[in-house]
């Protein structure tokens, strides 16, 4: 199958992913008991019924669930997310509002956990059953092991309680291109990105120690070449094949991760306001933001398969 077939069949399976998370989420949020308007009429008293049940179809709370599904999905396919019903505000504007701040959270937790797990797995797979290597797996096993909310609360408590080295709180509208927001970002971009420099580094440290003992290395090694030139230029190619995979695996991980991060740390993104608006019953808001969530981490397996296919071409096969 040639990369262009594989690249279109890939993409084509992305529409019923989303379509499908969309309608669960929908379906879920609808069987919990208790909607945006209930919340206003029990702040209001002297709402009446009648004033009610107009609010209701006001806001396309009223009729079957499948059919506020399908008007909610004809809307979004033209770009409309619909209205906060507590305010009044645009959807789009909310999200396009907080999005930047959780892209840029992510983006440095990825960056984080490359930067971490790369080198490191490297280094503890040249190095196999030596202090570093072990050194190196205790870390790995503690990073997966700590929630992010505890990690969290410990580097609050230990760099900006008691060093002092970072504020507490970011203010609350965050200049994302000030040189300063990186004060704010780092303590939250290393809690969310540790988890996956953990399992990446793992990941790595396996996958390269393998390919350290196949035949391969060691004809190169019987040709003369340089320690490092087998392990840069032959063996880390094919270590990355794996790394590659996870790393789109771990995406979800990042982004869910990053509700928990963003309300720990009250930083303006997604998350935090996907954990007002549940509270707030807001059922656009969270749909909005349940979308925008399901696309990022459906384009980065896209792209990771589409990785994966360049750097082994027999998967395009399978």
């Amino acid at each position: 199958m040639s990369l262009r077939r594989f690249v279109l069949r890939r993409a084509l399976a992305v529409v019923p992913v989303l379509f499908g998370v969309s309608a669960v989420t929908f379906g879920l949020f609808h069987l919990t008991p208790g909607d945006p308007v209930s919340q206003v009429v029990a702040l209001n008293p002297d709402v009446s019924a009648a004033e009610e049940a107009r609010l209701r179809e006001r806001w396309g709370l009223s009729g079957p669930v499948w059919r506020q599904y399908l008007e909610w999905l004809s809307n979004v396919l033209v770009g409309d997310f619909g209205r906060e019903i507590r305010t009044g505000r645009a959807v789009s504007g909310i999200v396009w509002r907080r999005l930047p701040e959780t892209i840029a959270l992510g983006i440095f937790g990825w960056l984080f956990a490359v930067a971490i797990a790369i080198p490191t797995g490297i280094y503890a797979a040249v190095n196999k059953g030596k202090l570093g290597d072990v050194a190196s797996r205790v870390l790995a096993l503690s990073g997966v092991s700590i929630p992010n909310f505890w990690l969290g609360l410990l580097l609050i408590l230990v760099f900006s309680l008691y060093l002092g080295l970072f504020p507490v709180l970011p203010p609350s509208r965050l200049p994302l291109y000030h040189p300063e927001t990186l004060r704010y970002l780092l303590l939250p971009g290393v809690t969310v990105g540790t988890a996956a420099a953990a399992s990446l580094m793992r990941v790595m440290r396996t996958s390269m120690a393998e390919e350290l003992n196949a035949e391969y290395v060691t004809a190169a090694r019987a040709r003369g070449l340089p320690e490092r030139t087998v392990v840069f230029k032959h063996v880390l190619r094919n270590s990355l094949v794996s790394v590659v995979t996870l790393a789109a695996t771990l995406t979800a991980g990042i982004v869910a991760g990053s509700v928990v991060v963003e309300s720990v740390f009250n930083w303006p993104g997604l998350g935090s306001e996907f954990v007002q608006a549940i509270d707030r019953r807001e059922v656009n808001v969270v749909m909005a933001i349940t979308l925008v969530t399901a696309v990022a981490v459906v384009v980065a397996n896209f792209l990771a398969d589409v990785l994966y296919a360049v750097l082994d071409p027999r998967i395009r096969y399978d």
